[in-house]
């Protein structure tokens, strides 16, 4: 079922009852409909970010903290939620639990690129050149396009005009004092063999985070399908009931 958020701003996938106790956030570009398996049987709901499908881009070039206090805004009056969240989703649950901890009281992040192990490898020296020369109109746009299919990532190839400036942005982004003020539990859930946001690196970020937990899925990749699936869905399970209210003994 969809449901309005944050004023209308935001469209959400809503399964359950309301106030949600689980809120979850999708990879770039990727629906919310990814997390139905996930979070069935569940209060929760899946947002559709600005940009992503069904819900209007964005007027100006966000990052992941402007999503960040969207999502806030959305949930503020929720009571504190369990956020599960999956590569770009993730970025923006790590800017919302550091910024707002009253807003959350456990996450789960799979895939998520979080750090970088090795220096970004800087543009070829041609590529520069066409660029800096496109800016200056000396060569028309059309030309540093064709550049940019030749070297561009397929989420950046795929975006257009605001989405590809923030998915720019957001690249560009980090992350360490935020991880460092997550005082929640952490559950992270990563593919073997993922290569978006690898395991060896998604490993280093949860040592930023005070006992944070890392669970690496044999044989698995990015997306959340398969066993990535299924795990992400037995450590929502797990966390849901680590943090429910502890009931009175009635002694």
């Amino acid at each position: 079922m969809i449901t309005a958020l944050a004023d209308g701003r935001l469209l959400a996938e809503k399964t359950g009852a309301t106030p949600p106790a689980v809120v979850a956030l999708p990879g770039w570009m990727r629906s919310a409909t990814d997390f139905a398996p996930i979070v069935e049987g569940l209060d929760a709901v899946a947002i559709h970010f600005p940009g992503f499908g069904t819900t209007p881009e964005p007027d100006t070039v966000w990052g992941s903290e402007d999503y960040a206090e969207e999502v806030a805004d959305a949930i503020a009056g929720f009571g504190p939620v369990i956020l599960v969240a999956h590569s770009f989703g993730g970025r923006v649950a790590a800017r919302l639990a550091a910024k707002y901890p009253q807003y959350v009281k456990g996450i789960v992040l799979t895939g998520v690129p979080l750090m970088r192990l090795q220096a970004a490898p800087k543009p070829a020296r041609s590529f520069r050149i066409v660029r800096a020369l496109a800016k200056r109109g000396i060569l028309p746009a059309s030309v540093l396009e064709k550049q940019r299919q030749k070297r561009g990532s397929a989420d950046y190839l795929a975006a257009q005009g605001t989405m590809r400036d923030v998915l720019v942005r957001v690249v560009g982004e980090e992350y360490g004092d935020d991880l460092a003020r997550i005082t929640v539990p952490v559950r992270m859930v990563w593919g073997e063999n993922d290569t978006a946001a690898p395991a060896d690196a998604g490993l280093a970020a949860s040592q930023q985070i005070a006992g944070s937990t890392f669970r690496v899925v044999p044989g698995a990749g990015h997306l959340l399908e398969g066993d990535l699936r299924t795990a992400v869905r037995e450590e929502l399970l797990a966390l849901v009931a680590q943090t429910a209210p502890q009931k009175d003994s009635g002694k």
